[in-house]
């Protein structure tokens, strides 16, 4: 019987009866015979049977890298163990077989120690080895299979003429050869990102494709720190300063086409980090060729003919911002006009245009910039980023000052760059009489055009959960194939929100109106949320309902619609991503119609129209906190009980929907809130004979019990401490819709 199954007996485990593995075969296939038939990770199968071989179970994480001087990397790969520890009499080593004697005499004699054996699974063991010992060989083991040629196809351009890597330079070692490796990979990929990480074993490298992250390859540390070392000399870069961010670029050459590299190096705990933005400057697009959709495009293009203003671009970081606004300079460029833009970068150089590089080092700033371009008599500017406010004060008078800035915000929807500006410091009548429109944008990715199938018949478990969520079925399916990685998807294409600032909607942004009543305003001037878009591609056989949920949110915070609605339903009402229902442009034009329009309402399930009964619906629950992020739990967790949900930023906006008469079943409400908190909307609901039943539960992280006081005399149902629990926070709910006969 082999050793490991008499271990496996002895150690009780189950199925070691069953255990058949011949004698005198490799260690790595008995270990797998074992592992598979025993039901245990190689790793877990090492630390149940080391107490029945008397050994214990080796830590590999904790080795001291001194004992690798005692075993040469030769005996360690000839004899399959990894040095752990020593002392003056013992060494202790990992080993997949502490059975056999003759390692246990060879190392003994190459040390000079009495051998002290640990168990660890085969390829644990392999892996430590590659780690621990040359950095050089490993590197070459990774290169065995790559083309001799590779370190030259990737050459590096110095002040705009190509310039092949230095010959002694390629000789010098692997690393050359390995770093070009990579840039050629990433370019052949089509990735937009590289990233190079450290991590506790070894190092990482990850590709970013159409926005999601692959892993590449791995290398140990010593190669990483190297690999990183040749970027930063490539990208200009101090490579003996490896305890502070720096940022770089470069530019190579591959197969007759330039490519820039823009590098970005932080320290981490365990070395250093480096991500490279791989930017092809003959790639930039046109707005035609930018794949936005009709409606949203001829949106863009009418906020583009306005003569003076602020047009912003918003959504986060590789949502295709930059390029979707380079492709409207482009267009723009056409006309007789003066455009000049600042950047921080420069990303892509544009002919006929002036572009300027924010230094921070040189006093050239976004905002100085901005100023010292208003006295070379632009027609158009162009903001890489309005961050702070002085550039946002800047863009605002060169907005009222007879000319057009386009510029970049960061915020999760179109209208939401109307609380950002006014976070940064501007005053709601200066963002009214400056702003033009808004467009808000992601990018979700393409089915893969070779390998999509029709979706036929049932549908999948998720592609019905998915359905059943947004209100649309899906009508193709990604399957994988080697043309698009085995994803099912190639390439990206852009999902648009534009907002057009109407008269209505600058008198509400004058007025501080609330974020709920801009986006309705600007629904019934016919927005499309990202929402609305998104599924249109869906439909249209773009792209899958998996990446809607991806990139647009969560499918839970999508309002159920009926999967089996006709175009015209499609067309009547979609939830946007916060929830909130819009309204599409046939609505609008019923409403401008009509001596009395139809109201919309604002629950966040299947819009019902005044006018039309009302199927029989669940208990509907207000949410009120000023945490989004609590507002979203609350939400999903009362949705997954069953209930209808509303949710309000603050205890304001609550009063002022209970006044208006919207009808609730219970008020979940925080304690404590700016404008409004909790115990004075508690006392106004309690204080008005219309509410004064309405079941009220209060919620805080506080954990004074004179709040829990105060609060239930003051009229509330129950009292609930964060973090919440969401088992208990649904049963509370329940028994308190249950003591007012609700449920």
């Amino acid at each position: 019987m082999h050793w490991i199954a008499q271990a496996a007996v002895r150690a009780g485990l189950p199925a070691a009866a069953d255990l058949d593995i011949p004698r005198g075969g490799p260690a790595a296939s008995a270990w797998d015979v074992a592992a598979r038939t025993l039901g245990f990770a190689p790793r877990d199968l090492a630390a149940r049977l080391a107490p029945a071989l008397g050994v214990r179970a080796a830590n590999l994480e904790t080795a001291d890298p001194h004992a690798l001087t005692l075993l040469p990397e030769k005996l360690a790969r000839r004899y399959q163990v990894y040095p752990l520890r020593e002392d003056d009499r013992t060494f202790t080593v990992a080993t997949c077989d502490p059975t056999d004697l003759e390692i246990e005499q060879a190392i003994g004699f190459a040390s000079g120690r009495r051998t002290v054996f640990e168990l660890a699974a085969p390829r644990d063991i392999s892996e430590a080895i590659n780690h621990g010992y040359s950095n050089d060989k490993a590197v070459e083991r990774l290169l065995s299979n790559v083309d001799a040629h590779v370190a030259d196809a990737v050459r590096v351009v110095e002040d705009s003429a190509p310039q092949a890597v230095a010959a002694d330079e390629v000789a010098s070692g692997p690393i050359v050869k390995l770093t070009s490796l990579i840039l050629r990979d990433a370019i052949i990929s089509g990735a937009s990102d590289v990233h190079i990480e450290p991590g506790p074993k070894g190092g990482t490298v990850r590709f970013r494709i159409d926005g999601v992250m692959h892993i590449q390859m791995q290398l140990p540390m010593g190669a990483l720190n190297r690999v990183v070392s040749r970027i930063k000399v490539l990208s200009k870069l101090d490579i003996a300063d490896r305890i502070r961010p720096q940022d770089g670029r470069s530019r190579v050459d591959f197969e007759g086409a330039t490519y820039d590299l823009r590098v970005s190096t932080v320290p981490t705990r365990d070395a250093e980090k480096a991500v490279i933005r791989v930017l092809r400057p003959d790639t930039v697009k046109t707005l035609d060729t930018a794949g936005l959709s009709p409606r949203e495009l001829e949106l863009f293009r009418s906020l583009l003919r306005v003569r003076e203003g602020i047009v912003l671009v918003t959504g986060p970081t590789g949502s295709g911002k930059t390029t979707t606004l380079y492709g409207a300079l482009r267009e723009i460029a056409k006309r007789s006009v003066n455009i000049t833009t600042v950047e921080d970068p420069i990303e892509y150089e544009l002919p006929g245009i002036t572009q300027m590089q924010v230094d921070a080092k040189r006093g050239v700033t976004f905002a100085s910039a901005l100023r010292a371009i208003l006295r070379q008599d632009p027609d158009v500017i162009f903001v890489g980023e309005i961050r702070d406010l002085d550039t946002a004060q800047v863009a605002t008078q060169a907005a009222m000052t007879g000319h057009l800035v386009l510029a970049t915000l960061h915020t999760n929807d179109a209208l939401g760059s109307v609380t950002r500006l006014n976070d940064i410091g501007l005053d709601h009548p200066s963002i009214a009489a400056s702003l033009r429109g808004c467009v808000a944008q992601r990018l979700v990715r393409k089915v893969c055009p070779k390998c999509s199938i029709p979706v036929a018949g049932a549908l999948t478990d998720e592609e019905q959960r998915l359905s059943s969520a947004y209100g649309t079925k899906p009508t193709i399916r990604a399957v994988g194939c080697p043309e698009c990685g085995n994803t099912g998807y190639r390439g990206r294409l852009p999902i648009a929100e534009v907002v057009v600032i109407t008269p209505a909607l600058a008198e509400l942004i004058s007025d501080s109106a609330s974020s709920s009543a801009l986006q309705r305003a600007a629904a019934a001037a016919g927005m499309r949320s990202l929402l609305d878009v998104a599924l249109e591609r869906v439909h249209a056989g773009h792209t899958t309902l998996q990446e809607v949920e991806r990139v647009i949110g969560d499918a839970n915070e999508a309002t159920p619609r009926t999967p089996d609605a006709d175009e015209h339903d499609h067309e009547m009402a979609v939830p946007n991503n916060g929830g909130k229902p819009s309204v599409t442009p046939a609505m609008a034009a019923t409403a401008t119609a009509t001596a009395t329009p139809k109201r919309v309402a604002t629950v966040e399930s299947a819009p019902i129209i005044e006018g039309e009964k009302p199927a029989p619906a669940a208990p509907c629950v207000l949410v009120v906190d000023d945490d989004s992020v609590m507002r979203l739990l609350a939400s999903t967790l009362l949705r997954g009980a069953g209930y209808r949900v509303e949710t309000a930023d603050d205890g304001a906006e609550a009063l002022g929907r209970l006044l208006r008469g919207d009808e609730f079943h219970l008020v979940v409400t925080d304690l404590h809130m700016p404008v409004l908190d909790g115990a004075a909307l508690l006392k106004a609901i309690r204080g008005r004979a219309a509410t004064a039943s309405l079941p009220v539960i209060v919620f805080t992280g506080s954990d004074a019990s004179t709040e829990e006081v105060a609060a239930m005399d003051a009229g509330a149902d129950d009292y609930i401490r964060k973090p919440i629990e969401p088992v208990r926070f649904v049963s509370r709910v329940r028994a308190a819709l249950r003591r007012a006969n609700l449920q």
